[in-house]
């Protein structure tokens, strides 16, 4: 397993669905749309979204 950051590239907007696809092993489009389907449930999954964004590393290569 990779540690838990946001790649360079495979990203849409911030790369944090990226970053945690690739560290569980999970396709990238799958994290997305379990993103996207969770974002119609009440709750902070947005937020989550934005603090991983601003707290993951950018993965350098």
């Amino acid at each position: 397993m990779t540690t838990l950051s946001r790649p360079r590239q495979d990203r849409v907007i911030a790369g944090v669905c990226a970053g945690l696809a690739q560290r569980y092993g999970w396709k990238p489009s799958t994290v997305r749309i379990v993103f996207v389907l969770s974002c119609l449930l009440p709750g902070p999954q947005f937020l989550i979204y934005l603090a991983l964004w601003l707290i993951l590393p950018e993965r350098g290569y």
